[in-house]
C-alpha cells in the first residue's frame, strides 16, 4: 500500500495507525500522487483548510481506480492551537480508519488508539470532573473504541484512580534490575543475559555495582527527602540471585535506602527452576510482601516449545512452598497466543490456575518483538490468529471473574497478536502499586541496574523526563557514576520545578 499525504505530514501517526491492518515492510509513503506501480494499493489522505473550515478526506484506490472514500467537515477556529492541532490528527486518523475498516471489513476494538496507555486519556478527563458516562460516549465517538473495550478501560481506571490521586510530590517508587537468566525464553525481547559459569564473573561485577549504585542514590533520595512508597525487584529473573546474594541485596537496600513509607515489595520470582525453600525465607525476612510466580502456560509441551527448564508440576509445587511461606500477594503471569497454543490449552491452563487461587494473575497477549528469537524463526512456528487470541482472553476473563478477580490495570504493546491487550487482574486489596504507577505515569520513579529507565514526572506539568541506564552490563558496571549523576542532575531539576 502506497500512501500520499496531501497539505498534512503526520506520516508517523499515519503509519502505526496503517499497521493495524497492513504490514509495516508493506507500507511506503510516497511524494507524488501518480502510482510508481499501477498494481498498488494507493491511500490519499488530504487535508483542506478555508477561514475556520476543515475538509478532511480519505481515498483509497486500487488500479487507479476508487474503491471507497471518506470525508469529514467540521469548523474549528482553533485549529492552529495545541488542542486544535491534536483533534486535526485525530479527525484524519478517523477518516482514513473509516476507509479502512470498509475496505478490509474489519473493525478493531481499540479504533484509532494505537498507544501503550488509553487509560490516560480516561483520567485526563477523569481530572477535569467529566463523568464516565461522557467519557465512554467520547472514547466510542472521537476514537472508534468499542463497547467492551470502553468498559474495560473505564474499569481499570477507576480502580487505578484512588492510587494516582492520593501521589504526594516528594514520593518515590524505586525499581531495581537483575538483568540475568538462567535461560532466555522464545518470545524474549528484553535485554537480559543468560547465566552460566562463563559468565559468572560479569554477574558479580554487575551486582557489585549495583550496590553500589543503591547506595549513592540513597543518598540522594534522603538529601532531597524523598518518601519511597513501593520497591520493586525485576529482570530478567532476579532469583538468579542465591538466598545470600539476596540477604546482601536487602541488607544495601535497608542501609541505604529508607524505607519508612514503604507499603508494598515486589520480587518476580517468575520461573520455578530458580526458586527454593531458603530462597523464600529470606524474601519473606525482609518484608517482601509480593512476588510473582509466572508459568506463562501449564502447558508442558508449550513449555519446552518456549524454552522453559520447568514443569507445570514445578510450577504448582513452587506456588504452594510460597503459600506455605505466608506471602500476602502471589501474582502469576500467563502469555495468550504462544505458538501452537489452542483455547483449550489456555483454558486448562486458568483451570489449574483457579484451583490454585492466587490474589493477582496477569494476562499477556504475545508481542512478537524484533529482539525475541520468535521474530527471527517466525515461520517455525504457527502463531495464534486474531480470532484465536480472542477467545484465548474471553476464556481468561471469565475464569477472573469466577475467581472474583477485577482488571486493576492495563496497557498495550506494539506487534500484539490481535493488537489487543495486556491486563493485570487483582483480588480487592491486593492491587500493587508499582504497576499502576508505572502505567499510569504520575509518580516518579527511579530505576537502578542495567537498562532500567527512571521517570521523573513533573505534577505542575503533568510530564515526565526519562533518565536511561545503559543497557550493556559490562558497561553500566564501568560507567555506574554517571549514571548515578544522571538521576541527580534531574531530581535537581524537579526540585526547583517545585520551587518556582
Amino acid at each position: 500500500m502506497k500512501i500520499y499525504l496531501d497539505g498534512h505530514d503526520y506520516t508517523y501517526e499515519i503509519a502505526e495507525l496503517l499497521k493495524l491492518f497492513v504490514e509495516s515492510d508493506q507500507i511506503d509513503f510516497i511524494s507524488e500522487k501518480a502510482l510508481e506501480n499501477n498494481q498498488s494499493f494507493l491511500l490519499v489522505s488530504k487535508l483542506s483548510k478555508e477561514e475556520v473550515r476543515l475538509s478532511i478526506e480519505s481515498t483509497l484506490y486500487f488500479k487507479q481506480e476508487k474503491i471507497t472514500d471518506d470525508v469529514l467537515i467540521y469548523d474549528d477556529r482553533n485549529f492552529h492551537t495545541l488542542a486544535g492541532r491534536k483533534k486535526v490528527k485525530r479527525m484524519i486518523k478517523k477518516s482514513i480508519f473509516n476507509v479502512l475498516c470498509t475496505h478490509f471489513k474489519e473493525r478493531p476494538p481499540w479504533g484509532i488508539l494505537t498507544g501503550i496507555r488509553p487509560s490516560k486519556i480516561v483520567h485526563e478527563m477523569l481530572d477535569q470532573n467529566i463523568s464516565i458516562k461522557e467519557i465512554s460516549q467520547y472514547l466510542k465517538t472521537e476514537y472508534g473504541v468499542n463497547d467492551e473495550k470502553v468498559a474495560l478501560v473505564t474499569e481499570v481506571a477507576l480502580i487505578e484512580r484512588p492510587v494516582i490521586v492520593n501521589n504526594g510530590v516528594q514520593e518515590v517508587s524505586v525499581y531495581i534490575g537483575i538483568p540475568f537468566c538462567p535461560t532466555r525464553c522464545l518470545y524474549c525481547s528484553f535485554p537480559s543475559n543468560i547465566i552460566d559459569k562463563k559468565s559468572r564473573g560479569l554477574f558479580t561485577q554487575y551486582i557489585e555495582a549495583l550496590h553500589y549504585e543503591i547506595e549513592k542514590v540513597g543518598e540522594i533520595l534522603d538529601e532531597m527527602n524523598k518518601k519511597v512508597i513501593s520497591l520493586y525487584i525485576g529482570g530478567g529473573t532476579p532469583t538468579t540471585l542465591s538466598d545470600v546474594e539476596f540477604d546482601r541485596l536487602f541488607e544495601k537496600i535497608k542501609a541505604h535506602i529508607r524505607l519508612d513509607d514503604i507499603k508494598e515489595i515486589t520480587v518476580e520470582a517468575g520461573r520455578p527452576d530458580t526458586i527454593d525453600k531458603e530462597k523464600l525465607v529470606i524474601l519473606k525476612k525482609h518484608g517482601v510482601d509480593r512476588i510473582s510466580i509466572n508459568p506463562q502456560t501449564m502447558n508442558d509441551a508449550t513449555l519446552v516449545r518456549i524454552g522453559r527448564s520447568h514443569t507445570a508440576e514445578d510450577i504448582i509445587r513452587t506456588y504452594h512452598m510460597a503459600r506455605d511461606i505466608g506471602f500476602r500477594t502471589i501474582n502469576m503471569d500467563l502469555i495468550v497466543g504462544l505458538p501452537d497454543e489452542t483455547p483449550s490449552m489456555v483454558e486448562d491452563t486458568m483451570e489449574k490456575m483457579m484451583l490454585l487461587n492466587p490474589e493477582n494473575i496477569t494476562v499477556h497477549t504475545l508481542a512478537v518483538k524484533r529482539a525475541s528469537r520468535l521474530k527471527e524463526n517466525l515461520q517455525q512456528y504457527k502463531i495464534t490468529q486474531e480470532i484465536q487470541a480472542k477467545r484465548m482472553l474471553e476464556i481468561t476473563e471469565s475464569y477472573a471473574k469466577r475467581m472474583d478477580l477485577l482488571p486493576y490495570y492495563m496497557y498495550r504493546q506494539k506487534y500484539m497478536v490481535g493488537n489487543l491487550e495486556n491486563i493485570g487482574y487483582c483480588k480487592p486489596g491486593h492491587e500493587c502499586i508499582y504497576n499502576i504507577q508505572i502505567m499510569e505515569e504520575r509518580q516518579t520513579i527511579i530505576a537502578l541496574g542495567a537498562g532500567a529507565i527512571s521517570k521523573v514526572y513533573y505534577p505542575l506539568e503533568n510530564r515526565l523526563e526519562r533518565v536511561p541506564n545503559v543497557t550493556n552490563v559490562e558497561h553500566y558496571s564501568k560507567r555506574v557514576d554517571e549514571m548515578i549523576e544522571k538521576k541527580r542532575i534531574e531530581l535537581l531539576k524537579y526540585g526547583n520545578n517545585l520551587d518556582r
